[in-house]
């Protein structure tokens, strides 16, 4: 399991890459194992606003269709277009060209309350989900 570090985690197996005011937003190694094969990603537009820990899309697999959660709040600056017509990249590079949407941050403080990467994969190793 892949678990980059300079990353902030959520629970619900989210990550977000801090760059000053931009948070970029995807799903972990670990959730898209778990999906399965990703068939369609459902995220909001620029322009919609996002708030830490709310839903604020979908992403459907071969097996079921989950919640994506946002791990910070703001407004939404770019949706991954490129995700319309390969959703599999999330599956194939979770934490490169498979990243969901980049957020200008409201609070750029609000990520230092998520979990690094030592926590998120003593988390994951813990909690078995």
């Amino acid at each position: 399991m892949n678990i980059p570090s300079g990353l902030r985690y959520t629970k619900t197996h989210e990550w977000v890459k801090i760059e000053g005011q931009t948070g970029t937003v995807g799903v972990s190694d670990f959730a898209q194992h778990e999906l399965g094969d990703i068939v369609f990603v459902e995220a909001p537009q620029p322009g919609d606003g996002v708030t830490a820990g709310a839903q604020m899309g979908t992403v459907e697999s071969v097996k079921a269709v989950s919640e994506l959660n946002c791990p910070i709040s703001g407004t939404v600056a770019e949706t991954n277009e490129a995700l319309a017509d390969h959703p599999e990249y999330l599956n194939q590079d979770p934490y490169g060209a498979g990243w969901i949407v980049k957020v200008t941050l409201s609070d750029a403080k609000e990520a230092e309350g998520l979990m690094d990467a030592q926590a998120y994969a003593k988390y994951v190793a813990e909690s078995g989900h």
